[in-house]
């Protein structure tokens, strides 16, 4: 197993450790609704992307009532 030689100081520890830190979510804005979006995904709220539909999203509003 394998064991440092010598005690690795705070200084190295810090500069090793500041490419660790998150970074911001790049967001764009859905071209059809305008609402945020990431890049490469499908829109949630209306179902398109690359200007085509491809899923159908229910609206909440309406619901359906069963009738006998």
């Amino acid at each position: 197993m394998a064991v440092p030689k010598k005690k690795s100081t705070k200084s190295s520890r810090r500069e090793r450790a500041s490419h660790f830190a998150l970074k911001k979510t790049k967001l764009l804005s859905c071209p059809k609704c305008k609402k945020p979006v990431l890049p490469h995904h499908l829109c949630a709220h209306c179902g398109y992307y690359k200007g085509k539909e491809i899923v159908e999203i229910k609206t909440k509003g309406k619901k359906e009532k069963n009738k006998k």
